[in-house]
């Protein structure tokens, strides 16, 4: 099974949606997004046929999952990267980032927030970008809340420098960040940030995992929330990860308070399919684009 921490590797080696008001569409289509961590594998032996495939289900806007190694998009460069995202009627709205305190191989991963952040920064630039995420926290970056405060000050001055061309910094969520320690989640010294400088992708199937409500979360910190992640929840007593739609996440209430969340953009992002990651995908476009937009 791939994970995230174990595609970046992979992907280092290889290159060593949406909902907004306005505009709420792309011509007359909605704009409905994929995070590509979802076709990892499709992406890393063939990305120019995936983009392609992913586009032919209907997809119209992307996030990208990687950006390390040799600091390019799935090994082609940000002009090379643009083009084929254009033949194929995508486009890039947000991608994924590692914070770069975790190391591979006792070297540090070059492209991150902590190493190279300008060159990442510029690139993301040049193919319009309008979000730059920090994806995951690995285990050797999590730590004591003393810990996640220096994450939070590394995150306001990555979000600064995004600030100067034109970026929003944004902090994906999982659910070991609702580990209570003391009184406090980590979660908390994240939300912390100056909250022009770092805004929030929620995963919404993370947060209803950690034994939260995205919905109170909104109220709590409106405007905070400018990117989604959908994935559903499938019925069983492991609560796997499932289409969206299929499972027990009830995304119709959920997005009634888009606005009180200030979502621009929502991605379908499943991480493990238990089947055609394809088809997966397939499925929760289909629910999106009936019940959600």
């Amino acid at each position: 099974m791939t994970t995230r921490r174990s595609f970046i590797k992979a992907s280092s080696i290889l290159s060593a949606g949406f909902l907004i008001a306005p505009p709420a569409f792309k011509g007359n289509k909605p704009i409905i997004g994929l995070q590509l961590y979802t076709v990892r594998e499709a992406m890393a032996s063939d990305p120019v046929g995936t983009l392609s495939k992913v586009a032919a289900i209907g997809y119209n806007s992307i996030e990208g999952a990687t950006y390390t190694g040799t600091e390019k998009f799935y090994g082609m460069s940000p002009k090379e990267f643009k083009k084929v995202l254009s033949n194929n009627g995508l486009v890039i709205e947000s991608s994924h980032y590692r914070l770069g305190e975790d190391k591979e191989n006792g070297e540090i991963v070059r492209g991150t927030l902590l190493h190279d952040w300008d060159k990442a920064v510029d690139d993301a630039a040049s193919i319009d970008m309008k979000y730059m995420v920090c994806a995951f926290l690995a285990p050797d970056e999590r730590g004591t809340l003393d810990h996640y405060k220096k994450v939070a000050d590394q995150l306001n001055i990555a979000g600064e420098r995004c600030k100067k061309s034109g970026i929003q910094l944004c902090y994906h969520n999982h659910n070991f960040e609702f580990i209570k320690q003391g009184d406090s989640f980590p979660y908390d010294i994240l939300l912390g940030t100056d909250k022009d400088l770092v805004k929030m992708e929620m995963d919404i199937y993370w947060i209803t995992k950690a034994g939260q409500d995205p919905i109170r979360m909104f109220h709590d910190h409106p405007g905070r929330f400018p990117l989604w992640h959908l994935k559903d929840m499938d019925k069983t007593p492991e609560k796997n990860f499932a289409a969206v739609g299929t499972g027990i996440i009830n995304f119709k209430e959920i997005f009634k308070y888009k606005n009180k969340a200030g979502m621009k953009y929502f991605f379908v992002e499943q991480d493990n399919c238990p089947g055609s990651p394809f088809d997966a995908i397939t499925e929760s476009y289909n629910y999106i684009k009936k019940n959600l937009v």
